[in-house]
């Protein structure tokens, strides 16, 4: 997906215990191979058993971190996250990871995803520590939920750390994976439904922890297996230690596969790759048209591409040039430029696509204003027709689980035919691959997957007030 309406993605955490390495750097890589889940800041925290330092601030992994501050952070073991804001602005005080001094030393953790029972763990808190100043009116749209369980972990005295995490992770609702540490220890925990990913690794003495294999792989890790849903593990001298928290109840997110993860990444033991290629030659057969040249809308189109045009028998051709320097910046461009929209990040190569009948595979369709703007870039530079096939069902459902969609009402599928949004972005025809075929393709059970932004069916409760707002939209 490419363009300023699509879905923004949630966060990348990393953590490593390992006393021969330099482990800053080693996170800087691991944080690099996760740049793609968060953009807007980037931090690392290290311990050199004595103390921890935290080291933070807004841009991508390359602008905040260079080889003097890397070697100012020595350490044993370390935590690190990039950030897409989901709950909270896009400040530097909402930067991870966080910190807090504890009776017995300090604490810094990272989060990937989102919580649902915020005011719940807010009025905990203030049961727990009187002193804590927790606004009466906060919402899950002005409060960093990281923040939240940062505090409580701190909030029970002497008590270690693994036996208060016992306390506090049954309490949180909602999509959560966390790496945190103490001087001495390093920890993670993913939900109970395992929404977002997470796994841990082996180096040769030590070990990593990641939101993706891929991850693992940029570090020289060996892949070990994913952390259960409900598990906690903790890693220190002694080696790693595993609890559970909570009973199982897998519900992975199954736009994991569609467009967040990186298409190196395995994620339930199936090849994130492997299954956007499955998902194409699914929509091929869904939806097939008399063409002459499959484009993807690079590069989150391009093995779906190849899939459809593997099982459609129609040539694959590279017809869109991408601009791989183009992403968030803090230079705002110019009216005239920001009026060329997609342009900047997409261009299409006209000797090859001049006079060709395309099918152009893209992700999904968000508000359709990147799609509407392609198709005619498209027909502008010479081609006869556009077929737009998409490798997701429409979006008709925002996510409370860690992913930036836009609200229900923004949306452009809820309230529309598929006719009618292929009139809107201006394409000969329009194709979504069912929600059976792009299940098919993941080759996960339905009763595992969060198919939420699609069927509606929340896995876990959503916040009441945003359940309230959703019902008062579906029926206007």
């Amino acid at each position: 997906m490419l363009g300023y309406d699509g879905p923004k993605e949630e966060c990348g955490v990393f953590g490593v215990w390992a006393p021969d390495e330099d482990v800053a750097q080693l996170t800087f890589f691991g944080l690099f191979a996760l740049q793609h889940r968060g953009q807007e800041s980037a931090g690392i925290a290290v311990s050199d058993q004595q103390r921890i330092m935290v080291y933070k601030d807004m841009g991508l992994v390359s602008q905040v971190f260079n080889e003097a501050t890397l070697k100012s952070l020595p350490g044993r073991l370390a935590i690190g996250h990039t950030r897409y804001s989901t709950t909270g602005a896009s400040i530097w005080h909402n930067a991870q990871p966080t910190f807090r001094a504890t009776r017995d030393g300090g604490l810094a953790l990272a989060h990937n995803g989102n919580l649902t029972n915020t005011h719940e763990l807010e009025a905990w808190l203030a049961d727990l520590d009187p002193t804590e100043r927790v606004p009466e009116k906060k919402t899950m749209d002005s409060t960093n939920d990281t923040s939240l369980v940062t505090a409580l972990m701190a909030s029970f005295g002497d008590e270690p750390i693994e036996s208060v995490a016992m306390k506090v992770l049954p309490r949180l609702q909602g999509a959560f994976c966390l790496t945190f540490m103490t001087e001495r220890t390093l920890f993670a925990a993913r939900d109970p439904q395992g929404i977002r990913p997470l796994v841990v690794g082996r180096l040769a003495n030590g070990w990593v922890v990641a939101s993706e294999t891929a991850a693992l792989d940029i570090v020289g890790a060996s892949f070990v297996r994913e952390v259960e849903p409900g598990e906690f593990l903790a890693i220190d001298e002694r080696g790693l230690r595993s609890a559970r928290f909570a009973e199982a109840r897998p519900k992975g997110c199954i736009f994991e596969y569609v467009y967040l993860a990186r298409p190196d990444t395995t994620i339930a033991g199936h090849g994130v790759h492997a299954v956007r290629v499955r998902i194409g030659q699914h929509l091929a057969e869904e939806y097939p048209v008399d063409a002459d040249l499959v484009i993807p809308v690079p590069e989150s189109g391009t093995p779906s591409a190849i899939g459809y045009a593997q099982a459609s028998g129609i040539p694959y051709g590279q017809g869109l040039v991408k601009n791989a320097y183009v992403g968030r910046t803090f230079i705002q461009p110019s009216q005239t430029i920001r009026q060329l929209g997609i342009r900047l990040k997409l261009n299409p190569l006209r000797e090859v696509i001049e006079g060709k009948r395309l099918v152009v595979v893209d992700d999904s369709i968000v508000r359709g204003n990147t799609q509407r703007a392609l198709v005619r870039m498209l027909r502008e530079a010479g081609a006869r027709e556009v077929h737009v096939r998409i490798s997701s069902p429409p979006v008709q459902w925002p996510c409370f689980y860690g992913i930036d969609f836009a609200t229900r009402a923004e949306l452009i599928a809820p309230g529309l035919t598929v006719e009618e949004i292929r009139r809107s972005l201006g394409a000969d025809s329009l194709g979504y691959i069912s929600l059976d075929g792009l299940t098919a393709a993941t080759q996960v059970p339905a009763d595992q997957l969060c198919r939420a932004c699609f069927d509606g069916q929340y896995p876990v409760a959503i916040p009441p007030a945003q359940a309230e707002l959703l019902k008062l939209e579906e029926r206007s």
